[in-house]
């Protein structure tokens, strides 16, 4: 009874999800139509997306300009992974390294990651080590931040029961804390996975001759709406997708802990 009632909900869900935004481009070819704007209508962005999908917009189409997007991610978050889960588990486990480290990460943590653009050029110069980077600091905070926050949140009163029962420091991490702080994890990878994703257009605007950002930014240079807009709507379903991928990946890895989705 409770899966048919889950799959009613989900049902109605999509259906009012895609009668609004089909109401949203009625009003939107609607009122470009009618108000003789000059703007492109949602008819034209999408014959331009599936005549670019084959076509180049400079060196690649639209397929290649997000391959090449995700290969930056890809990149940059995979860094953030190791060393915020890394360096979130050293500050919640020694004192030491929490007091050293926190303070700084506290100060650091607000400034958004395009703030650090200018750093990353006269650090990396303008190839691809800066967009990495860039990327890098947008995903890092959510990492280290969930990590440390799941780690500390780990029973003690389990742990003191290990312990007593002859658990060495090796097997109390495998079997206690890590398992503990894994969804916390993901919640963190969610974050920084957007993160990663929305700081592409900034991380490209770095002197690139590809990627979905550059899509856009040359479109601003052309004064060419349907290619700007094409290249926000690319930007927007590829970080949908690889969202609703990594919520997948979370209920099949981790399904005894479920986050009431």
């Amino acid at each position: 009874m409770q899966k048919k009632a889950w799959t009613r909900d989900r049902s109605e869900s999509i259906l009012l999800g895609g009668g609004t935004i089909l109401v949203f481009l009625l009003l939107w070819q609607l009122i470009v139509m009618l108000s003789g704007a000059d703007f492109a209508t949602p008819a034209e962005v999408f014959i331009y997306i599936f005549q670019h999908i084959v076509e180049p917009i400079g060196p690649y189409s639209i397929i290649g300009h997000v391959g090449w997007s995700l290969s930056r991610v890809a990149v940059g978050y995979l860094l953030a992974a190791v060393s915020g889960i890394v360096i979130g588990l050293a500050m919640a486990q020694w004192d030491v390294t929490n007091a050293i480290i926190s303070p700084i990460f506290n100060i650091l943590r607000p400034i958004p990651p395009i703030g650090w653009a200018p750093l990353a050029i006269l650090w990396f110069g303008v190839d691809e080590a800066a967009k990495y980077f860039i990327i890098f600091i947008g995903a890092f905070v959510p990492f280290t931040m969930n990590t440390y926050v799941g780690a500390n949140r780990v029973d003690p009163k389990l742990v003191d029961a290990a312990l007593m029962l002859g658990t060495n420091p090796g097997q109390l991490f495998r079997k206690i804390t890590f398992p503990a702080i894994v969804p916390q994890i993901f919640a963190g990878a969610q974050v920084a996975l957007t993160n990663a994703w929305m700081t592409v257009l900034g991380a490209e605007m770095l002197r690139s001759t590809e990627g979905a950002g550059w899509v856009i930014l040359k479109g601003m240079e052309m004064a060419n709406i349907a290619q700007i807009i094409s290249g926000m709507l690319v930007i927007g379903l590829t970080g949908f997708a690889i969202a609703t991928i990594m919520r997948e990946l979370e209920k099949k890895l981790i399904r005894w802990n479920a986050r009431g989705r």
